[in-house]
């Protein structure tokens, strides 16, 4: 019999509420887009096909924290959806972040096995009070020193494993929409001519992609694959099929024996996400409103940033975001 595999059983799942909760994460983990991700935004995969990728060099089977990417889903997910390394990075004296998604990569058409360590985040919030490439950067940061111990002791810098941390932002700024801008070391001469192997010192990328509206040139790719995925507004079946015809994104597989179909996720759990966007949905339009008051207060009253927060009584712990808003 044919069933849905475990990228369509999720995309059933997510539902409407795909933005807002943590359903997304597990589609992003599935192996195939995964694979566009990489092709289309690390320069190590671009020139090998989608399938090579998600087959040939994604690391699979480690585990994150100890519970798989989709808990929702049995343990033996046939190799579809990653699971990645531990999703927790743990110092004394820096505290614990936790990773949305962590896999290790196979570098292509290298004589010795180098592997890469990819961190890919969901976020929907692109003003959460600080600037989002920040906190990729310290994620990447992290990533590194957390190598210590484990990929090189004392001073073996020469075994460091590049890190990505690759941001996907459903809400982006309008001038962002339908973007992605990597964020790299590279060298620069300021007194005369060398040339350091890149290796020594390409260590850290960070990739941002905003996702934006159809009604864009640049609404292809990756950037059409994610939107969809992701859409709040698309119908499950919908999804499926411009998956499966747009992308080559196989929907089902044929299984020699009968395996039970993934449960939906409750209807309390459904209500409580499309309850949750529509209060993102008034909040957005309460900051916009705000947005405006300040900016005009700036025009008419010729006050400054600050003044005009004051004035209009922002809250303390707003006035960063409104403030980043304001650059925007």
């Amino acid at each position: 019999m044919e069933i849905e595999n475990t990228l369509a059983k999720n995309i059933t799942a997510a539902g409407e509420k795909a933005a807002y909760d943590a359903a997304c994460k597990r589609l992003l983990a599935n192996k195939i887009i995964l694979a566009w991700i990489m092709k289309s935004c690390l320069e190590e995969y671009k020139t090998h096909s989608i399938h090579e990728i998600a087959e040939k060099y994604i690391e699979g089977v480690p585990q994150i924290a100890e519970t798989t990417v989709n808990p929702d889903e049995e343990t033996r997910n046939c190799g579809e959806q990653i699971q990645g390394v531990k999703n927790e990075d743990s110092a004394i004296q820096e505290g614990t972040i936790t990773y949305d998604i962590r896999f290790l990569a196979i570098v292509p058409g290298t004589e010795e096995t180098i592997r890469l360590m990819v961190n890919v985040e969901a976020q929907n919030d692109f003003y959460p009070g600080y600037p989002i490439i920040k906190r990729a950067l310290y994620y990447c940061s992290r990533m590194i020193s957390s190598q210590y111990g484990s990929e090189f002791t004392e001073t073996h810098y020469e075994n460091i494993r590049k890190v990505y941390s690759i941001w996907i932002c459903s809400n982006p700024p309008k001038k962002r929409e339908n973007t992605i801008t990597r964020y790299f070391i590279q060298e620069e001469d300021l007194v005369g001519k060398v040339s350091e192997r890149k290796e020594n010192y390409d260590l850290l990328t960070v990739v941002m992609i905003c996702l934006g509206h159809a009604d864009d040139d640049n609404y292809t790719g990756v950037l059409k694959l994610l939107g969809v995925l992701l859409s709040s507004e698309k119908e499950a079946e919908e999804k499926k099929k411009i998956l499966q015809d747009d992308f080559d994104i196989a929907m089902t597989k044929t299984l020699e024996s009968e395996v039970s179909v993934m449960c939906n996720l409750s209807k309390g759990v459904e209500e409580r996400g499309i309850a949750r966007g529509l209060a993102q949905g008034l909040e957005r339009g309460m900051e916009t409103g705000t947005l405006n008051a300040i900016r005009n207060l700036m025009e008419t009253l010729k006050l400054t940033a600050e003044q005009a927060m004051e004035a209009l009584k922002v809250p303390e712990a707003e006035k960063a975001k409104y403030a980043g808003m304001l650059k925007e």
